[in-house]
């Protein structure tokens, strides 16, 4: 098994930046519950700069966690022309991470929709199926994903704003008709942090090649909040924290 010290050695990049990633990472495991010992957890790729955050900080945490466990990397392939998962696969290597990629062309399929307002909703339901597809033919029963604290506070304004609710995806959700475990380390890690780690370890990012990549709604709600921040610095530490008072669904600690 291959240190991610001497992995951040080889590239220059401060031991401590990884460790504080994995800190962070560990934390919010530990207080969610989120692995259990001797256990498979699968990490989602999609290439963007929190899977293979999270795929490194979770390298980290495999060597000294007190709950041993075993990582195994997933990538779903859109099937849009010039996506090259060469890098990723190269850093999963390095890892000493198992790398399955599984090739689709869901992008051709969905953006043949003129449904324009589904397309979102449709892309994640074959993501998510393709997955547990991959998840199941590997014996696997959990799944780490990136989403991280901003995606977290995001989630929760554009539920306000378009469902009328108080909502928000949990650290921890069973799927019952797929059998699996969705957790989701990264969320007491902020995007700009993430994005800092991504840069300085120079991470194999693969560009994202939606085309609705910066148009959609959760991009409002990121424009939103910004706007909001003028006035309220920190309004997003506080709308995370009112999460957990309240607590919603699966929030509570």
């Amino acid at each position: 098994m291959v240190a991610l010290n001497d992995f951040a050695a080889r590239l220059g990049i401060p031991a401590g930046s990884i460790n504080k990633l994995a800190g962070y990472a560990r934390r919010c495991i530990d207080d969610y519950d989120m692995i259990d010992e001797g256990e498979t957890v699968a990490v989602g790729l999609s290439g963007g700069k929190d899977s293979l955050s999270l795929l490194c900080a979770l390298a980290e945490l495999r060597e000294y966690h007190p709950k041993r466990f075993r990582i195994h990397a997933l990538t779903v392939h859109m099937g849009f022309e010039g996506v090259d998962f060469t890098p990723v696969h190269r850093l999963c290597e390095e890892l000493d991470v198992p790398y399955t990629l599984r090739k689709t062309q869901f992008g051709r399929i969905i953006f043949g929709n003129g449904d324009k307002k589904s397309q979102c909703s449709i892309c994640a339901k074959m993501r998510r199926g393709a997955l547990h597809d991959m998840l199941g033919e590997l014996g696997i029963k959990k799944i780490a994903l990136g989403h991280h604290f901003d995606d977290a506070v995001e989630t929760f304004l554009l539920s306000l704003l378009y469902e009328g609710r108080i909502n928000c995806f949990q650290p921890v959700t069973y799927m019952d008709r797929a059998d699996v475990t969705q957790i989701r380390p990264l969320l007491y890690v902020k995007e700009d942090a993430l994005a800092a780690f991504a840069a300085l370890a120079a991470l194999p990012v693969v560009p994202n090649p939606c085309p609705l990549n910066g148009a959609s709604k959760r991009e409002e709600a990121k424009r939103l909040l910004k706007t909001l921040e003028m006035s309220y610095p920190d309004i997003k530490d506080k709308i995370f924290r009112a999460m957990q008072r309240y607590p919603l669904e699966g929030w509570g600690i």
